[in-house]
């Protein structure tokens, strides 16, 4: 390949994604761009998103049109100067889409699953990814979703550890039978404990999003021995205010109608909700138990409309590294949360974000994780 040609392609976010749709173009030909200009909104199954450039230089070609559907990998764009031809151009996006054909397939096949556990009395599902030396890092997402909400940021983080985003009890694959006793937070952090025993990890990295958050800081601040840091993302746990119109309705929705605005709560941009998203949803809902697991994880941890857990007052007595991301325009779990905590614990707000900033700037939350776990 001209190594003065530099190929801007279809991102792979997450393992799930196996294509995206270039929704609109950002840059028009021939305009220059630096490394991490957005050029592209991309929409896929899960959410839209905007996709920032890899690489600085012109824009000569754009060779994917908006609306049009491609799979991972494939040629968008090319950036080169000047002084390389239009031949030359001609001759590298041919010898490319060549080698992308040949090679497609084979990417494809090899792919990562999910796979499952059987860990204390729960059966878990995962997904692991990566490798390496160190405390791996394990994902809990939060209300309502699964591993699948941590396929913008998982891939990122597993290039130097291995990673694991997990089911939580009631959720995606695993255990909705709950079993007896109180399903709060406590008891879905003794979960995770369970989860890590099975694996082997002595230490893990958490990052915990919304309720998946407030499990991982009950586990920093009881369990300090199995964890080597915490990430919070729009965590509960932190204040006592919770949006019950949105749990409300994730709970009574049951048509695509229904649901779309109850999700569209969950980011700054209402577009970014795909239908896919939407569809996939519905489908969680439908599975036997998942109704019982989800209410009785209401009743338990946010009773009365409002989190039945605030451990703001105890960051006093954390003895491992915690750090708190928050998008500004939060409807579920209000920003204001991360105001006055400790000074031992950073806080970055993203502007234009909301409850699922982790997707919304995934880029930029990757950065702040793997700085912080290799710190």
């Amino acid at each position: 390949m001209n190594d003065a040609i530099k190929p801007i392609v279809m991102p792979k976010w997450g393992l799930a994604m196996q294509e995206g749709m270039v929704a609109k173009w950002l840059v028009e030909e021939g305009a220059p761009i630096k490394s991490g200009d957005e050029i592209l909104d991309i929409e896929t199954s899960k959410i839209a998103n905007v996709y920032e450039s890899p690489v600085a230089g012109p824009l000569r070609r754009r060779l994917v049109g908006e609306g049009e559907t491609v799979p991972v990998g494939a040629l968008l764009g090319v950036v080169a100067e000047s002084s390389v031809s239009d031949a030359e151009l001609d001759a590298f996006v041919a010898r490319f889409q060549e080698e992308f054909a040949a090679h497609a397939a084979e990417a494809g096949a090899s792919a990562p699953e999910p796979e499952t556990i059987e860990a204390g009395r729960w059966r878990f599902r995962y997904l692991a990814l990566g490798e390496g030396e160190g405390s791996p890092i394990v994902f809990l997402h939060g209300f309502g979703g699964d591993l699948n909400n941590w396929q913008f940021n998982q891939e990122a983080l597993a290039e130097d550890r291995p990673t694991y985003a997990i089911d939580l009890p009631g959720h995606g694959g695993s255990s909705k039978e709950l079993g007896p006793g109180h399903v709060h937070v406590g008891a879905l952090a003794g979960a995770v404990l369970d989860f890590l025993d099975a694996k082997e990890i002595a230490k893990a990295h958490l990052v915990g999003h919304s309720l998946g958050g407030a499990i991982a800081l009950d586990l920093a601040l009881n369990h300090a021995e199995r964890v080597a840091s915490a990430t919070l993302i729009c965590s509960a746990g932190l204040g006592p205010e919770i949006n019950m119109a949105f749990i409300d309705g994730f709970m009574q929705a049951k048509r695509r109608k229904q649901l779309q605005p109850v999700l569209e709560m969950l980011v700054a941009d209402p577009e970014t909700v795909s239908r896919e998203m939407i569809e996939d949803v519905l489908k969680f809902k439908r599975l036997d138990g998942v109704e019982t697991a989800l209410n009785r994880i209401i009743e338990d941890s946010f009773a009365g409309g409002r989190q039945a857990l605030e451990l703001t007052s105890r960051l006093g007595e954390l003895r491992v590294p915690v750090q708190v991301i928050w998008g500004r325009q939060d409807r579920i779990i209000p920003a204001t949360h991360a105001r006055g905590l400790r000074a031992s614990v950073p806080v970055r707000l993203f502007e234009d974000a909301g409850h699922m900033v982790h997707m919304e700037k995934a880029a930029e939350v990757n950065d702040l994780i793997g700085r912080f776990v290799a710190a």
